[in-house]
């Protein structure tokens, strides 16, 4: 089983992941798309990554406006899974943001 990780580690790995907080035992952030087409593109990309990973993060869709939430539940908290889950899901941000 996945260690979880505690407070001191939550927060280093908060450094490092711009746009994520911490809710609880999970790892959360929101996100504003150009509209909701780029939106589900997010999330069919973030989809994919999930399924090569097999770990998944808890997606809210609410137009264009993404909340993605990241926490191994079989763990009950956050894990290396979850930060590295977040950074991928940044880059796909950034990607679609950018193009």
């Amino acid at each position: 089983m996945a260690e979880v990780f505690g407070d001191e580690e939550i927060n280093s790995a908060l450094g490092s992941l711009p746009g994520w907080e911490r809710e609880g035992d999970a790892l959360v952030r929101t996100v504003e798309l150009a509209d909701f087409p780029q939106a589900i593109q997010v999330v069919a990309r973030v989809a994919e990554i999930a399924e090569n990973d097999n770990h998944h993060p808890d997606i809210d869709i609410r137009w264009r406006t993404l909340t993605f939430r990241c926490s191994t539940h079989s763990a009950g908290g956050v894990t290396a899974s979850d930060v590295s889950l977040a950074q991928e899901i940044n880059g796909v941000i950034e990607a679609f943001r950018s193009a």
